[in-house]
């Protein structure tokens, strides 16, 4: 099974959440962005801006290329 990139991307914002032992409501606190809107990226149900993807990752407080770490790899 392929893996959209936005699902890839969700997959990673979340371990690197669960790394840093945050809820998903922490971490929406931390960017200032609902709870909600962090589950639907976490669930590839979202395609977030680049500006929201550096929101990310200073809440994870990782750089942004920390972040995309892997996301889009042809063998995923």
């Amino acid at each position: 099974m392929k893996l959209t990139l936005s699902l890839q991307f969700g997959m990673r914002v979340r371990y690197l959440r669960e790394r840093r032992h945050l809820s998903q409501e922490a971490l929406a606190l931390e960017t200032n962005l609902s709870k909600n809107y962090i589950s639907d990226i976490e669930c590839g149900r979202r395609n977030p801006t680049l500006k929201v993807m550096n929101k990310i990752a200073k809440g994870l407080r990782v750089d942004l290329a920390t972040l995309l770490l892997g996301v889009g790899d042809k063998n995923k």
